[in-house]
């Protein structure tokens, strides 16, 4: 079977003739393919009308091999073996190419420069940890060292992060007094359960982290969107600052835990506030000041300096030199960090006691900090490009210098006060708490965005940085299923002398054709809402479809019944006929056998009078009108003979979309119109099919290639009214 008519599309340019004046002048100036370029500018196509069967014909479509990418990881071989190595340890992949001459002194100054924002970091993170200083030099040394050899990014420095200590010290805070079941714990005691914590969350971070990398879970970064993550992260900034406020005023505040807790907090702290100390606020505050001069500098100067000013290092040395000269330890009760162990501490197998209160944290902290590295290391990798395996995690080498700080420089630092590593940690704060701007931009942008900061924003701030994660994005999940649930339905109509079409409300010159609707939504028809499809349709028709069909069934029934009475009356009188015929007949006795003979002769019928009968009753049957007609039952029809279902949208179907296309196709023939479907993916066809969703009465012949395709088909071949035969009593 040919395809029932020919498309024809001709593309011209449409600037000016003056700009295209003398080609021939103008390919002699431009390369070869420049010149096919304008030679290909004006050109015209025509191709047959194509349907479903008659694409898979022309183009000798057949389902794409499925890959069972398993069986190659079952494979075993010594090339196999060598690749999964370099994959797992890049460092013997890039150092044996690494260019010394080109890279060692610049990986030098920058080792230096990341060493030194790292040292005051360290040491202010681990006070947002609820560990001893020192610990947040560890944590500045060995994730680094690691990242070294494991990691594929060249610019990220793995070390301590504000987000990640306060959930750390969250989870210290509230496990290590219930740990050791005593209420007057000294700080020694409480320092070493909290560091055991620490640890062995630390292990089952690390584990879940690996495991993330083993089975390629890097996808999940993909649900926390960049609102989210950015409401996430402003909230952790205002965790992060209120847990500071007790050192900035040399508050002894309670532990608190759980939902509500920065509340409780904030709370505590004004109740308080007169019981803070002068000397301790003087501290912070001019350690503030200096540190966003030294910033504001920084910015004003970063063109003329090779590298920025370390403001943090220099407040450190500054602010240990003017705590120890003035002994503001005991003068001014000024809290200071104390003693700094030197060298390394011999490691320690984890509690495996703690495993089980730890778990749902240590998923939370490995999956934010999993989804913060991949996010920078992403950033940085489109940069520079080059390629970042969201299934590792990133590294660099200031390791080293901080390893000499540890072992040689860290008890220099035993005077330093407690307040100037708060301030550090505020000042820091300052790139995330710029984010609350992102309310603003978001109202303009983009609205739901904005739900979703904001939410995200809330449920950090109330229920805290662990399952505020989660209800931000269960939220997100679900504002996602609304936003598909209600998407955006439209009619199309033709642009003039194009092939192209638009919604009718958008653009004005776009003019739907005559006797046919094109129907498009903006997203797929799932089962969440292929109800609101459905009424969508009717509605945008402009017919009420169920009561056209309602009422269509109630005068057929109507019309049932009254055949049904006459077909009972036929019969009565019929009846009454043959009783009063016996009644009134009599047979003379003495009427003669060839009278009787002869009477019976004129009694009987011919088959010929039979069929005559029966051809004349026929004839009149088959003349009388079809009654189950819209037309016939005085009902109002349609403005349209064709409906096309534009389905360029859909990216999968599932059984109720399936059975609301075949009800569509159904009521929409009940009141005489037909359903065409258009622009369907091969991956929704194979997926139709599968569903057996054609049959006799939907056919790859109702799915055309494009909108036009089954426009220009619906106008050549509008739907006939129907004219099935229907039997007519007679009265």
């Amino acid at each position: 079977m040919r395809p029932g008519g020919v498309l024809s599309l001709e593309v011209r340019d449409s600037r000016s003739k003056k700009d295209l004046l003398r080609p021939r002048d103008m390919q002699a100036l431009l390369p070869a393919t420049r010149a096919m370029e304008l030679r290909k500018q004006d050109y015209h196509m025509e191709r047959p009308l194509l349907n479903q069967e008659h694409l898979e014909e022309l183009g000798h479509w057949g389902s794409a091999p499925r890959t069972r990418q398993w069986r190659t990881w079952l494979q075993c071989s010594r090339a196999r073996a060598h690749a999964l190595l370099l994959q797992r340890l890049p460092i013997l992949v890039w150092l044996p190419r690494y260019p010394v001459r080109d890279w060692l002194l610049g990986d030098l100054l920058s080792g230096l420069s990341v060493a030194i924002m790292q040292l005051p970091q360290g040491l202010a993170y681990a006070l947002l940890a609820g560990l001893p200083p020192v610990f947040g030099l560890y944590s500045s040394f060995y994730p680094v060292f690691i990242y070294f050899l494991f990691g594929t990014s060249r610019h990220i420095s793995v070390g301590t992060f504000a987000v990640m200590s306060v959930m750390v010290g969250s989870v210290t805070e509230s496990l290590a007094p219930q740990a050791l079941n005593d209420s007057t714990i000294n700080e020694t005691a409480r320092d070493a359960a909290r560091v055991q914590v620490a640890s062995t969350l630390s292990v089952l971070v690390g584990l879940f982290q690996v495991g993330l990398g083993l089975v390629h879970f890097g996808f999940v970064v993909t649900y926390l969107s960049e609102p989210l993550v950015r409401g996430y992260t402003t909230a952790a900034a205002v965790q992060v600052f209120v847990s500071q406020l007790k050192y900035v005023f040399e508050l002894h505040l309670s532990s608190h835990s759980g939902p509500l807790s920065l509340i409780y907090t904030v709370l505590e702290v004004c109740w308080k506030l007169p019981d803070s100390k002068v000397g301790t606020m003087v501290t912070a505050a001019v350690a503030g000041v200096v540190l966003v001069l030294v910033k504001l500098l920084n910015d004003k100067l970063q063109q003329q300096l090779p590298m920025p000013i370390p403001g943090e290092l220099l407040t450190l040395i500054g602010a240990t030199s003017i705590s120890y000269g003035m002994d503001l330890k005991h003068r001014f009760k000024v809290s200071v960090v104390g003693n700094i162990p030197t060298g390394l501490v011999s490691p320690v197998a984890p509690n495996a006691q703690l495993f089980s209160k730890l778990m749902g944290s240590a998923f939370t902290i490995a999956l934010v900090g999993f989804a913060i590295a991949i996010s920078l290391g992403k950033i940085f990798a489109l940069r520079h490009s080059y390629r970042v395996d969201s299934n590792q995690v990133a590294g660099a080498v200031s390791s080293f210098f901080i390893l000499l700080i540890i072992v040689k420089l860290g008890e220099l630092f035993h005077d330093l006060p407690k307040a100037v590593l708060a301030a550090i940690v505020i000042v820091n704060l300052k790139g995330m708490l710029r984010q609350l701007s992102d309310i603003c931009s978001l109202w303009k942008a983009n609205r739901a965005d904005l739900l979703i900061w904001l939410v995200t924003f809330i449920a950090t701030i109330l229920l805290n940085l662990d399952l505020g994660l989660v209800a931000a994005v269960i939220f997100s999940l679900l504002l996602v299923v609304v936003r598909t649930q209600r998407p955006h339905y439209s009619i199309l109509g033709q642009v003039p002398d194009t092939d192209i079409y638009r919604d009718v409300a958008e653009y004005s010159e776009a003019k739907e054709v005559p006797g046919v609707k094109v129907f498009r939504s903006s997203a797929t028809v799932y089962f969440a809402n292929a109800e609101f499809y459905s009424d969508a349709l009717k509605q945008r028709c402009g017919v009420d479809v169920d009561l056209l069909i309602s009422q269509k069934k109630k005068l057929l029934k109507k019309q049932e019944q009254l055949k049904l009475k006459q077909l009972q009356k036929e019969k009565k009188l019929q009846k009454q006929a043959t009783s009063s015929k016996d009644t009134s007949v009599s047979i003379n006795v003495n009427t003669s056998l060839e009278d009787m003979s002869n009477n019976v002769e004129d009694c009987k019928v011919s088959p010929g009078d039979k069929m005559e009968d029966a051809t004349a009753s026929g004839q009149e049957d088959s003349k009388a009108p079809d009654v189950s007609t819209l037309k016939a039952l005085g009902l109002p029809q349609p403005d349209f003979h064709s409906l096309i279902l534009d389905l360029s949208a859909l990216s999968f179907v599932d059984t109720v979309c399936l059975k609301s296309l075949k009800n569509i196709f159904r009521d929409f023939r009940e009141i005489e119109v037909e359903v065409y479907m258009a622009a369907c993916h091969s991956p929704v066809v194979s997926q139709l099919e599968a569903g057996h969703f054609f049959d006799a009465s939907v056919t790859k012949k109702h799915l055309f290639a494009s909108v036009h395709d089954a426009v220009t088909f619906a106008l050549q071949h509008p739907r006939p009214v129907p004219d099935s035969p229907v039997s007519v009593t007679r009265l």
